[in-house]
């Protein structure tokens, strides 16, 4: 007996909010329409954002899933519900919601046990999915969902702090390092990048831990 053809499983594992589950979600079903099997990890209140695409893809013939995981609110200490980057109503949520983020670790791995796929598309909010993806001898692929021209942006933020050569919020400066010519003012900065509180030192590390992650990915 002829065993059956090969046919590539690719999981998808995008960063709760829209403008990173949007595109995701995008990929996986072209890869699902190229003949892809593709399973899409995420959690209960994100899901209802794409199943009724996912529903009619797979009416059309697509191999494509959708794998649910709990998220830690409680645990992390968020409101229950509070499953989205969109439901971070304060600055002191932040932090809980990432340390909800890092908890989801081993939730991972028993869905990649569960559905064993060849590849691992994971956010680059997610650092240790490469960890995660090597345990199974699969790649990991990072996904930007800012694009990593903007993770290069902030990055040089921290490193030459450029808004300090400015006198008022409202003056230009321009960011050294880059291949084109950007420029930004203190106003159009989130507070983190130019405090060096607590929260900022927090997201200093967070970014190094993702620029690790790529480089082992």
């Amino acid at each position: 007996m002829e065993s059956p053809p090969f046919q590539l499983h690719v999981a998808f594992f995008p960063f709760m909010a829209q403008g990173h589950i949007i595109p995701t979600v995008d990929m996986a079903r072209t890869f699902a329409r190229h003949g892809v099997r593709a399973t899409i990890i995420t959690t209960p209140l994100n899901a209802p954002l794409f199943s009724r695409t996912i529903e009619r893809d797979i009416e059309m013939g697509s191999k494509i899933c959708i794998l649910i995981m709990k998220f830690p609110s409680a645990e992390a200490g968020l409101p229950e519900g509070c499953e989205n980057a969109s439901s971070i109503e304060t600055l002191e949520m932040v932090p809980k919601f990432f340390k909800a983020v890092s908890l989801l670790q081993q939730p991972l791995e028993y869905l990649l046990e569960e559905c064993r796929p060849n590849c691992l598309v994971a956010d680059m909010m997610f650092p240790w999915a490469t960890k995660v993806a090597s345990k199974f001898g699969i790649p990991r692929l990072v996904f930007h969902g800012t694009s990593y021209f903007a993770l290069c942006a902030s990055d040089c933020l921290k490193r030459f702090e450029p808004y300090r050569s400015v006198e008022t919020d409202s003056e230009p400066f321009t960011l050294p390092g880059l291949p084109d010519k950007i420029k930004l003012t203190r106003l159009q900065l989130p507070p983190y990048a130019k405090e060096n509180s607590e929260f900022s030192k927090r997201m200093d590390e967070f970014h190094e831990q993702i620029w690790k992650a790529m480089e082992l990915s």
